[in-house]
């Protein structure tokens, strides 16, 4: 998939670029159906231009049946006549077993000579008329899913304007101040797909060109989406839809310009066209990567081949061998993934959880998660590699479960951080570490001074906390003892407390286990 991915985006690099030096129309339209079959992978591409009379083949790419070649769609036959004739994409996996279409013995002679089975077929649009229709074709039957719809209408929408540009440089050839200004604005905006801009980046250059204001909108007037792709002026603003085939990714608009020339206006549209496959361009590829990050942190997991892993993941900017702390949360998988795509990390799903992989040197970083998710986290780390990643993948799965156990959602914590709790379930468990955590202090104090203190510890619980029995075993006056308390009280602050209690009674009895 990840290679598909990266084939349509070169198809569409090259498209932009061999189409940005073009002033031949028929270049144009060879151009355009060339990409359009190795954008789409199929058998044969084709394009027809529309009349009064329908719908005639003009050019062709992959096909050998000359019949073929030069069969015209009346208005309403066949796909492309019915494509033509409603501005609407069609496909269709099985063409001669689909009744939703006109079949004509003229038009089902040339496709069964031509031997295709599977079409689909996108209008070619320029100010609400369909000018033409863009196809791709196989031989074999094939299902065309809707992101493939849309990538080959934002080419056929892409073909439209270069069409256009194509029909309007040989039409202005006197008018030389408005040609240069066409085609240093056709340039600037074919510059922008080639090196990956923003939308940002056209807005700045289309304003600049047009001599005003150009802001991108996320939501867009409906008389500027039923324009389709048209620019129409609201309330003295220009309003133009961004629109991948019929998919409103957006919109842009022009401020004090109310006076736009038909030349102006069409650049403005061929700026909402560039913003549309800058921005289906973007989203194919965060879509590609996150889809590359998921199964790389499953295969991490899985403990798959850890050199491999380590290429794959420099592949897509995630260096394995730097230290990562390793979260797994409750749902939410697209917000994980953006964050790890954001922080250059990995994230993915397992089971109901999602796991993330976040290059950090401190799990401090599981509560910014818990909170920019809105998700309970466990975490565990910093670790180093894939098989330590897995490792820890295992203990931050159980200190989720645990903050599961204790009622604490939408918090983080790591095993250490779940005190006796974490020495109970982490199985690479540090019990020496947990002692000194809870009781070092005391066991320091018994060292350097040659105190029992720690005795007298657990003399006092052993005792029940009874102050006279604890005393009496000890052999000592009850100042004494209480004298002792105060010291550990000095030394471990507020012990007797009913969480810290239990700890520090753990802390002893796993003291004494250790010898």
């Amino acid at each position: 998939m990840t290679r598909r991915r990266e084939a349509e985006l070169a198809a569409l690099f090259e498209t932009a670029s061999e189409l940005a030096g073009m002033r031949d129309p028929d270049a144009v339209l060879r151009s355009i159906v060339r990409r359009a079959r190795k954008l789409l992978g199929t058998d044969v591409s084709y394009l027809s231009m529309n009349d009064p009379a329908g719908t005639y083949m003009r050019v062709t790419d992959g096909s050998v049946s000359p019949l073929f070649q030069k069969v015209r769609l009346g208005l309403g036959e066949g796909l492309g006549g019915l494509v033509a004739q409603t501005a609407r994409p069609y496909a269709t996996s099985d063409y001669f077993a689909d009744a939703r279409f006109n079949h004509t013995r003229p038009i089902d002679s040339a496709v069964r000579d031509e031997g295709l089975v599977a079409i689909l077929g996108v209008p070619l649009t320029l100010d609400s008329k369909v000018i033409g229709v863009l196809y791709a074709a196989d031989r074999t039957s094939r299902e065309f899913p809707p992101e493939e719809v849309a990538l080959l209408s934002s080419l056929a929408d892409h073909a439209a304007i270069a069409i256009d540009t194509a029909s309007l440089f040989a039409t202005i050839q006197s008018h030389n101040a408005a040609m240069k200004r066409a085609e240093e604005a056709h340039d600037r905006l074919t510059d922008l797909v080639l090196r990956g801009g923003s939308s940002a980046e056209v807005a700045a250059a289309v304003g600049e060109l047009l001599g005003g204001p150009v802001e991108v909108l996320e939501t867009v007037p409906t008389l500027a989406v039923r324009a389709n792709g048209r620019a129409v002026l609201l309330d003295g603003v220009w309003v133009c839809a961004v629109l991948a085939g019929s998919e409103l990714l957006g919109g842009i608009a022009l401020t004090e310009r109310p006076d736009l020339s038909d030349v102006d206006r069409r650049l403005f549209e061929r700026s909402a066209v560039v913003t549309a496959l800058l921005l289906l361009l973007r989203r194919t590829v965060a879509e590609a990567e996150n889809k590359v990050r998921g199964e790389l942190i499953t295969d991490v997991l899985d403990g798959r081949d850890a050199s491999g892993l380590l290429a794959r993941a420099r592949r897509v900017g995630v260096e394995l061998t730097d230290p990562h702390v390793v979260l797994v949360a409750d749902g939410n998988l697209p917000g994980a993934t953006h964050y790890a795509s954001v922080h250059r990390g990995l994230a993915g799903s397992r089971g109901r959880d999602v796991v993330l992989a976040l290059p950090s040197s401190s799990t401090d970083v599981a509560r910014e998660v818990a909170k920019a998710l809105d998700a309970t986290v466990g975490a565990c780390g910093p670790v180093t590699g894939p098989v330590a990643i897995a490792a820890a993948y295992e203990e931050a799965r159980r200190c989720l479960k645990a903050l599961r156990q204790l009622g604490r959602e939408k918090d983080a914590a790591t095993m250490d951080d779940l005190g006796f709790v974490g020495v109970l379930l982490g199985d690479r468990a540090d019990v020496s570490g947990y002692v000194r955590s809870v009781l070092g202090p005391v066991l320091d104090y018994d060292s350097e001074r040659g105190t029992e203190l720690v005795h007298t510890l657990e003399v006092y619980f052993r005792c029940g906390a009874n102050l006279s029995r604890a005393k009496a075993e000890l052999h000592l006056h009850v100042n004494t003892v209480t004298q002792r308390l105060d010291r550990v009280s000095s030394l471990l602050g507020d012990w007797q407390s009913p969480d810290r209690v239990l700890e520090v009674q753990l802390a002893l009895r796993l003291l004494r286990l250790q010898g």
